[in-house]
């Protein structure tokens, strides 16, 4: 299998291409402030990946911006934080200062003269709009849970991928599914008999940060560390066509 294979690359967004959790732990930053006891920032990660997971589950429906203020609540209770909605609603809106990872915007402007490119995301279309001005790219189609009506790693979410895509003529073996989470993207893909490519952004630190633990290993076709590394093998994998 060589990266050169595939015509279309569907693209998980937060984690892979924008710098999530440097987003999140900086949104939380003032209810930090005022927890009594310090928290590491895995530990922040993780009890949020906990309580947005478990939010997804039950309110499935709900945009991720409307979200998003229930886990600041869920995260305040727990660490017996006072807040008040006014800080919920403001957590909400903070995705559209989430950053890009520094190598996205370049990599995925390389990208797009080879690929087709399209977003898979747990995000809501408002507030990708900021992000995507930060990723510099158009995209060839945008797939958002509030599209959806759920979120990854749904199995709807690639059911209705794969559906769209389809209709544009691009076949499933075609498509190279990239992202970080083996939890959200991997393991979905896996069920689904996708190629996927893993850009493994965490690959100098422990655990799974703001994703939860997918359990068993899924298989992936190729690994990078970041989007510099794909760009480079693809250029690598021209030069032996």
């Amino acid at each position: 299998m060589k990266l050169t294979d595939f015509d279309t690359l569907t693209f998980d967004c937060y984690g892979t291409l924008i710098d999530w959790e440097t987003g999140i732990f900086e949104g939380l930053r003032s209810l930090l402030e005022r927890v009594k006891q310090p928290l590491t920032r895995d530990q922040v990660l993780e009890a949020h990946a906990r309580h947005e997971s478990s939010q997804q589950k039950y309110t499935p429906a709900k945009r991720y911006q409307e979200l998003l203020p229930i886990v600041y609540k869920r995260l305040a209770e727990e660490w017996q934080v006072p807040f008040t909605l006014g800080d919920c609603v403001a957590y909400g809106k903070s995705v559209q200062n989430w950053p890009a990872f520094e190598d996205s915007a370049s990599a995925l402007q390389y990208l797009k003269k080879h690929y087709k490119l399209v977003v898979l995301s747990n995000i809501d279309n408002e507030s990708f709009t900021y992000s995507n001005a930060k990723l510099q790219v158009e995209f060839d189609a945008i797939i958002t849970a509030e599209d959806v009506g759920s979120y990854k790693p749904s199995a709807r979410n690639f059911d209705y991928m794969l559906d769209k895509l389809g209709d544009r003529g691009i076949r499933k073996e075609t498509i190279l599914h990239t992202a970080e989470s083996l939890f959200h993207d991997h393991k979905p893909a896996n069920e689904f008999g996708l190629a996927s490519c893993w850009i493994y952004r965490r690959h100098d630190q422990g655990g799974f940060g703001a994703t939860m633990n997918p359990g068993q290993q899924p298989k992936v076709d190729f690994r990078f560390n970041n989007m510099a590394d794909l760009v480079k093998a693809h250029q690598e994998a021209l030069l032996q066509k």
